[in-house]
């Protein structure tokens, strides 16, 4: 489909069948078996889904056709159908995706010279309140399942011309990324297998998170090497609670403390990220109160000039000023860089297009202050 291209999935079909990898390389092959075929079908599906960019069973060509037609009887290739597409003039790629219910999620492949980063949803909205977010603006409805958050990545490595690959994960989309921790450990483990995968690095992989000290905690004990991204947003309690009402749960000292775990657990830096939004936290009083909170600790601080959202009273800060806030924090030892804005044109900030694009009646709103934290 070409960019700016707006369809009507065929959220019918999707629902009549089972996606293809909502099931394990296991239950694949134990199924192949029953059909009356040997188990290695399933590595050249797997290779045309991942590599060759099939659209249909039909055209995996080296299958027998009765094992495409049990296929496409039982399973369906993808577990969601692209709503709309966006085109950004600085090579990035917004997709609307419908899922089986009709709900809608977003995805975001961002193309660089040696990059080939998708930013991926892992709940349709998000519980968590933070009052500059549209993703959050009709509460949670629902957590992704491990075939939705995996099908975002073939989803948009299907925009890559052949022979190339996504090469980045980042878990930075619409939804609390650790609220669905046992799906996305899942759907990523997929994505990092080389031998029933994509064979991504897992080193690759980025997770974001507002902070759940205790999910923080359980995600250091996985044994895996992604990488891990704090939702700071302000360096006090005080402003912390404003911008992100779920801190009043937390709190901001549990948060840099469950962090720090992190590192000393895997090895891994951590990244505080910081949505600057104009004169609400991006004066030098805070640039100071950052510097105190994160001085002597391994991490580094990523600051995003804020995208704006119809209807929301934020607005960018001025330029000057984030560089400024930047001397301030490299002054006191602490690493920053201030993060390049990609896809203003085709609302790529998370939630913006689904926004834009879905007419559902709002769900019940979930507060932060009653979802689950531990």
């Amino acid at each position: 489909m070409e960019a700016g291209d707006r369809v009507e999935p065929q959220t019918e079909e999707l629902r009549a069948r089972r996606p293809l990898f909502e099931a394990t390389a296991d239950e694949l092959r134990a199924w192949t078996v029953e059909q009356g075929h040997q188990a290695y079908r399933v590595r050249q599906i797997q290779q045309w889904a991942f590599h060759r960019r099939a659209s249909s069973f039909e055209a995996m060509t080296d299958l027998p056709l009765d094992l495409r037609r049990r296929l496409d009887a039982d399973w369906s290739l993808f577990a969601t159908a692209v709503a709309f597409r966006g085109e950004s003039p600085d090579a990035t790629d917004k997709l609307l995706l419908k899922c089986r219910d009709g709900r809608m999620i977003e995805c975001v492949l961002m193309t660089e010279e040696h990059r080939r980063t998708v930013c991926i949803s892992t709940q349709v909205g998000c519980g968590m309140g933070c009052v500059f977010c549209a993703s959050g603006l009709r509460g949670v409805e629902r957590n992704l399942t491990t075939a939705e958050i995996f099908d975002q990545v073939l989803q948009a490595q299907n925009l890559l011309p052949l022979g190339e690959s996504v090469s980045h994960i980042v878990v930075m989309g619409m939804g609390e990324s650790l609220a669905n921790l046992d799906a996305l450990l899942a759907a990523l483990d997929r994505v990092c297998s080389a031998d029933d995968g994509l064979g991504m690095s897992q080193r690759r992989v980025t997770i974001s998170t507002v902070g759940l000290p205790e999910k923080i905690r359980k995600l250091a004990a996985q044994d895996r090497q992604y990488h891990l991204a704090v939702s700071l947003h302000a360096p006090t309690e005080e402003l912390r609670n404003e911008l992100v009402p779920v801190n009043e749960k937390v709190g901001l000292t549990a948060v840099v403390q469950a962090a720090d775990d992190y590192f000393r657990i895997t090895g891994r830096q951590v990244t505080y990220e910081y949505v600057m939004l104009g004169g609400v936290n991006d004066r030098h009083e805070h640039a100071l109160a950052l510097g105190r909170l994160l001085r002597g600790r391994k991490s580094h601080v990523n600051l995003i000039p804020y995208n704006p959202v119809a209807g929301l009273p934020f607005e960018r800060p001025d330029p000057d000023g984030v560089r400024r806030f930047v001397a301030t924090l490299r002054d006191r030892g602490v690493s920053a860089t201030v993060r390049k804005t990609k896809g203003q044109a085709i609302d790529a900030a998370c939630g913006q297009l689904r926004r834009r694009f879905e007419s559902a009646p709002s769900p019940a709103f979930v507060s932060p202050l009653t979802v689950e934290v531990s």
